[in-house]
């Protein structure tokens, strides 16, 4: 992260939306810069809450140049794409911006710079261009650090990809803070980066490094803090995501997992043409227990799943008590959505870590 304290517009052109608009949510809930506005001309004049239930006071604008009125001197890509384009409909809004000198922040898979005219636009302006997705060289290959003892490594792992991970993480870390434990995040994807302002984004590692890049992250933050809590991605169990996933669970090679589940899902995500199914919370804790059990450290205990982070946004209030408490009752273990419920279900969910790592019975 810049040392200034940048002025954040948001770049959401056509797709402010609770379900299309992933990095932008997060950036509005938990970035510690000041986001001034968001620049979608669909819905323009309006607040950025009433799309996305949170960024009450942010307005919609549909220019940059509006967004330069309200403070902004960075724009970051608030949205994600297929096969992580940038959308056609971005580029002109982009070019704006570059030719005025602002600063872009990039999550998506393709470089800005790559585009020879919105690389003439940072030329002309002197633009700086930040991808957030783009890796460190040199990167080590995974297995051979631990992190420092007395640290307690959790991995958030999904039944899917897309449910609330990044989310989870961040919640239970402030919920650790809170308990008066030292905890610190460790951002894996884009948007984490893009809130923490370092991190790597493994889906953009090559595979072999993965595990390596994870487990460097990991053991730098570890001497700094008792809990690492790790950003997870995908998951196993995706056909497409499950890649990454393992990369990142032997890298992490965690002593406490969450799971987190989107309790409105039934079929994996992408996958509705085939009508895929999720499996059951019971069995993704087997899974991933499993799993992590083949990097496991002699000196530790087995990795255990110890509590279960749900996702019920789309669901009524009802709905998503009767999720949180079937979840629990299904896996034997503390459940809660940490945004529902707030700073309580995200207390609950840290609590159950800390039971966990004092070795606390985990029933099933």
């Amino acid at each position: 992260m810049n040392e200034r304290r940048p002025r954040v517009a948001i770049l959401a052109v056509g797709l402010f939306t609770r379900v299309s608009a992933k990095t932008a949510i997060g950036a509005l809930r938990y970035a510690p810069y000041r986001v001034v506005a968001i620049i979608d001309p669909d819905r323009a004049g309006t607040d950025a809450a009433a799309h996305v239930g949170v960024g009450a006071g942010v307005p919609v604008v549909a220019t940059v140049a509006e967004a330069v009125g309200h403070g902004a001197d960075t724009i970051l890509i608030g949205t994600a794409s297929a096969g992580g384009r940038i959308a056609d409909r971005y580029r002109p809004f982009l070019g704006e911006a570059l030719r005025r000198g602002i600063e872009v922040w990039n999550g998506l898979h393709e470089r800005v710079l790559d585009d020879p005219a919105l690389a003439e636009a940072a030329r002309a302006g002197g633009a700086r261009v930040r991808e957030l997705r783009e890796p460190p060289k040199d990167l080590p290959i995974g297995g051979h650090r631990s992190p420092r003892a007395g640290a307690s490594v959790v991995l958030t792992v999904g039944t899917d990809a897309a449910v609330g991970k990044m989310t989870a993480s961040l919640e239970i870390a402030a919920a650790l803070r809170r308990a008066g434990e030292t905890a610190a995040f460790v951002a894996t994807g884009q948007t984490g980066i893009a809130i923490a302002g370092k991190g790597i984004s493994v889906d953009a590692v090559v595979a072999d490094f993965i595990a390596g890049a994870t487990e460097q992250m990991v053991c730098e933050v570890a001497d700094e803090a008792d809990w690492v809590i790790v950003e997870g991605q995908g998951s196993l169990t995706h056909p497409g995501f499950s890649g990454v996933t393992m990369g990142l669970l032997h890298g992490a090679a965690p002593d406490i997992m969450v799971l987190c589940h989107d309790a409105a899902r039934h079929v994996m995500k992408g996958y509705d043409a085939e009508g895929l199914p999720l499996r059951s919370l019971r069995e993704c804790v087997a899974i991933y227990e499993d799993a992590a059990a083949w990097r496991h450290r002699p000196e530790r205990p087995r990795a255990r799943v110890a509590a279960v982070a749900l996702n019920t946004a789309l669901l009524d209030a009802a709905a998503a008590r009767a999720a949180v408490e079937r979840a629990a009752a299904e896996t034997g273990l503390p459940a809660a959505d940490p945004i529902r419920e707030g700073a309580a279900g995200a207390d609950r969910l840290a609590r159950a870590l800390i039971d966990a790592r004092r070795g606390a019975a985990v029933t099933r």
